[in-house]
């Protein structure tokens, strides 16, 4: 718990135009999720497609939840409890957060794309942290309630803010956008994801575009200039009437750009320009992927008014977020083996930099490469032909045993060449057994597939193994 209170009871019910009993109580944090409250939160009660928050008030307020927002007073609640009365709470945390928003000084970036997102806020987090306050969104808090709830629990004193936007639908993004309110939008990258919910690629660029309605006209936007609708969205945003527009990458005209490079298994030796700096450094984590997405991080570093020279030197330790390449030495019998955590999402972009990746490590003695996939999703009537795509980006990796799982993997599987050992089931938890049996000493493993094919189910098992103590080695996308 901070010492300074986040909320007091006043400003919380005049946020959200709530009715109160009493405003005699502050608020050190905000929570919609009774299992992961601590003791000082405002939980608010969200009415879900599954789970209605209303049912676990009583116990939020018995874990010690200083206030309860509610919709309505449930019936095993104390009469005399600290509860704001709203007639929807979602709109109540949408209120509470712009109130948040309101109320700071800070400079503040939002971050969007097709891949790259977290990463990138991770890598913002990092550098920023180092050189101010800091808030920034927690884990994926990326959608509708995501947005507001990591708005409510800016500190009024934050001097940098750092928000992630998702979306799978267009008209999405613009309402999270005008929510944050950001002097600057980043736009990670524009590939084939959420294709079930749009016509085209261009489509979910112009969805992706809708982050510059929340941005005034001082505003700044970081584009990626070497991938294919960079143009395009640079046009949307300068008819938007933005004028700061900047873009990243390898090509000349480049604002931000990348001049050299070297890839390493472990990190990259990275030189860019940007602005008057030619600028060194080491970044950390390794992968091809990883060097595009710290253009766009430097980039929007230079825009927020931090320092690009402390930023850069402050990348040689950066790591990777948990599910997004976290790595970790697990030992068995005979010795180690290497797994790669990519388990949280993927698409197609984001498993062919995995296979990168998993290609450039080198298994020790007799270990071998293992490929543990499962379906990307989302992906429309094309998901067939996609995952059948990635045959050669696994072939490129030198895998040696591919472990696959989902309907969308098995036309991987039956593509693959006989010189790649591969077993397919139906769902990830069926990979546990033969997994656990193949896996030995000097192998590097790779899991990834997209949340919905639960690859934490093989993720966990190969990681059990780990001793009590054993530190973990971090890195990867």
């Amino acid at each position: 718990m901070s010492e300074a209170a986040l909320w007091t009871g006043n400003d919380v019910i005049a946020a959200v135009e709530g009715e109160a009993k009493s405003d005699d109580w502050t608020a050190h944090g905000v929570s919609i999720d009774s299992r992961s409250l601590e003791p000082g939160d405002l939980f608010v009660a969200i009415v879900g497609p599954v789970h209605d928050g209303h049912e676990y008030v009583a116990a939020a307020l018995e874990k010690g939840a200083a206030a309860a927002l509610v919709s309505r007073i449930p019936g095993d609640v104390d009469p005399n409890a600290n509860v704001v009365l709203v007639s929807d709470t979602l709109t109540g945390l949408e209120m509470l957060g712009k109130a948040a928003r309101e109320r700071v000084n800070a400079k503040i970036v939002a971050v969007t794309g097709s891949v790259g997102k977290t990463g990138t806020k991770e890598s913002l987090l990092h550098i920023l942290s180092q050189q101010g306050k800091t808030h920034a969104s927690v884990g994926s808090f990326n959608n509708h309630w995501g947005v507001p709830l990591s708005l409510s629990r800016m500190p009024a004193d934050t001097e940098f803010a750092i928000f992630e936007l998702g979306m799978n639908h267009p008209g999405e993004l613009g309402p999270l956008s005008r929510m944050v309110r950001p002097h600057v939008a980043l736009i990670t990258t524009i590939e084939a994801v959420h294709l079930e919910f749009f016509d085209d690629v261009e489509a979910i660029a112009r969805a992706k575009a809708e982050i510059f309605e929340g941005l005034g006209p001082t505003g700044s936007v970081i584009l990626n200039g070497d991938n294919n609708y960079g143009g395009l969205l640079k046009s949307i945003a300068a008819n938007g009437g933005i004028s700061r527009i900047l873009t990243f990458g390898e090509k000349s005209e480049a604002d931000i750009r990348l001049t050299d490079f070297t890839l390493y298994p472990d990190y990259s030796d990275m030189a860019i320009s940007i602005g008057s700096h030619d600028v060194f450094f080491k970044l950390g984590v390794p992968g091809r992927h990883w060097i595009n997405n710290i253009l766009g991080v430097l980039g929007a570093v230079s825009e927020l008014g931090a320092d690009i020279e402390q930023a850069a030197s402050s990348l040689h330790n950066l790591s990777s977020p948990k599910g997004r390449g976290a790595r970790h030495m697990v030992p068995c019998k005979g010795g180690s083996y290497l797994v790669i955590d990519d388990s949280y999402n993927a698409s197609p972009a984001s498993m062919r930099a995995s296979l990168k990746v998993l290609g450039s490590l080198f298994p020790d003695g007799k270990g071998r490469r293992i490929a543990v996939l499962g379906d990307m999703l989302e992906l429309g009537d094309k998901s067939p032909d996609i995952h059948r795509s990635l045959k050669e980006d696994v072939c490129d990796a030198d895998v040696n045993l591919l472990f696959a799982c989902g309907p969308n993997m098995a036309q991987l599987a039956k593509a693959m060449p006989s010189k790649v050992t591969t077993l397919h089931e139906a769902s990830s938890d069926l990979l546990v057994a033969p997994l656990l049996e193949e896996v030995g000493p000097g192998d590097v493993v790779l899991l990834k597939g997209s949340l919905g094919s639960k690859m934490s189910v093989p993720l966990e098992a190969v990681l059990n193994r780990k001793k009590n103590g054993q530190t973990s080695q971090q890195g990867g996308q």
